[in-house]
């Protein structure tokens, strides 16, 4: 069973940076496509970023020159977090799209369904003012 494990995150005054990790096992695909996602209380699901294997990258406008996603050899993946403001509070989770959709689509990073999708079980950032 393909399983994700997050690490890092925790909490930082506003302007300071993070690090957020994801690490992803027993899955069979070469090619693969992962992303962050975030979700505030009270307000919907966002995407956040997204790499795959061959090094595509796609991110959130509200994230744009802060954050930087990138990828390792064995399916791992850290986003890198700077400029940190308040509005960036929220429980982060790791996925990984088996269609690889969420990587190869236009668009914002965005859940494009129910099936082959997995998720890490979530790290809390906060950022105080």
């Amino acid at each position: 069973q393909v399983h994700l494990v997050q690490s890092g995150g925790v909490s930082v005054q506003a302007g300071g940076s993070l690090t957020l990790s994801c690490a992803a096992s027993n899955y069979p695909g070469s090619r693969w496509c992962m992303g962050w996602f975030r979700q505030a209380p009270g307000k919907a699901r966002e995407g956040v970023a997204a790499v795959d294997n061959e090094g595509r990258v796609k991110y959130a406008n509200s994230v744009k020159g802060r954050f930087t996603i990138s990828h390792g050899a064995a399916r791992n993946m850290v986003l890198q977090m700077s400029s940190l403001t308040p509005e960036d509070t929220a429980m982060y989770y790791c996925a990984l799209d088996d269609s690889r959709l969420l990587c190869v689509s236009d668009g914002p990073p965005a859940v494009t369904g129910t099936l082959g999708w997995y998720w890490g079980q979530g790290t809390q950032v906060n950022v105080s003012s």
